[in-house]
């Protein structure tokens, strides 16, 4: 765990007096605690937004960066899949446009570039602290599972192996976890350890009353997994 990188964003967050970090923070706090993400890069114009496409290679994804604008998705701040130069141009200034209409006071970081991440089961982890119980972890069915399903279940912290495994059951769609027909069984090992380490950076972080990864696309067995996007609200 990078406690120096850590400690400097979370400093940063404080001295600015906001509540809520961007992606991008979360993404270099998950970075920090041993988590694979999905690269990316910063651009504040449509040019350095194509630059940095080229320089990742196509496809891309354009997400718009404001800690004002947590649902990226409501905001329509984000563009998929997109191909070439003039698909990021243009996402770009519609992203730009976007997040001005649905908050035009927001403050605006930027346009974040990722690499289109390859598909892998998705799933969602998160904590939060419970002002009865204390720190909570949730885990369940990532993407369109947690709006329309609500396929997830909850365990206070500290969580023990067992703990972890009875969590991957508990769930409706646990069989898509384990190998369901021409499907493979997800790298539940990899997703075990990623809780491990969010666990243990709660603990150290008691600041942090909220963190999210969703999705995390986790892959076949031994072949991890990817934190698509990410989350995190703290204490001021």
């Amino acid at each position: 765990m990078n406690l120096e990188e850590i400690n400097r964003i979370l400093m940063s967050v404080q001295q600015q007096c906001r509540s809520v970090l961007t992606e991008i923070e979360s993404k270099q706090i998950l970075q920090s605690i041993g988590i694979p993400v999905s690269p990316y890069y910063m651009a504040v114009s449509s040019a350095e937004a194509v630059h940095y496409a080229q320089k990742i290679g196509y496809p891309v994804v354009l997400k718009i960066v404001s800690p004002d604008i947590s649902h990226k998705t409501d905001a329509k701040g984000v563009m998929l899949n997109l191909k070439n130069e003039r698909e990021v141009e243009q996402a770009y200034k519609e992203i730009m446009h976007n997040a001005c209409q649905y908050k035009a006071d927001a403050q605006i970081v930027g346009v974040s570039v990722q690499k289109m991440a390859k598909k892998g089961t998705e799933v969602i982890i998160g904590t939060k602290r419970d002002p009865v119980f204390g720190p909570v972890l949730l885990f369940g069915m990532g993407g369109i599972f947690v709006e329309v399903l609500e396929d997830v279940t909850l365990k206070t912290l500290p969580v023990a192996d067992e703990d972890i495994d009875n969590m991957f059951k508990e769930i409706k769609l646990s069989p898509l976890l384990r190998g369901y027909r021409e499907n493979p069984p997800a790298d539940l090992d990899f997703v075990k350890d990623i809780i491990f380490k969010l666990a243990k950076f709660c603990e150290h972080y008691p600041q942090v009353k909220e963190m999210e990864i969703n999705p995390l696309f986790v892959y076949p067995s031994g072949e991890g997994a990817c934190a698509v996007d990410a989350r995190m609200f703290v204490d001021n």
